[in-house]
């Protein structure tokens, strides 16, 4: 799975698209140079129950760590998973 990455610098996305649609994504805005807010996550009915969602947080967790960028997870899911996931957690603000 392909996992994608688009940022405007302030806002950006982990995202899965397929056929120029976008299937699944991770949204977070910037809250400032070193902190990250995740704000919603999203997968298309067709994804669901592969792994997804933990997929783009795993990849965004990936990103922020060599960033040296501080997560607060707003996001239910994402908060959820930061909750059962111990070896994520050095990322939390």
């Amino acid at each position: 799975m392909d996992i994608q990455h688009q940022s405007d610098g302030r806002r950006g996305s982990f995202f899965v698209e397929q056929d120029s649609k976008r299937l699944a994504e991770m949204v977070y805005v910037m809250a400032g140079p070193k902190r990250m807010i995740i704000e919603h996550t999203e997968v298309d009915e067709s994804l669901k129950g592969q792994g997804v969602g933990v997929k783009l947080l795993e990849s965004l967790v990936d990103f922020v760590r060599k960033e040296e960028i501080k997560v607060v997870p707003l996001c239910p899911f994402a908060n959820a998973t930061f909750k059962k996931r111990a070896d994520l957690q050095d990322v939390l603000n």
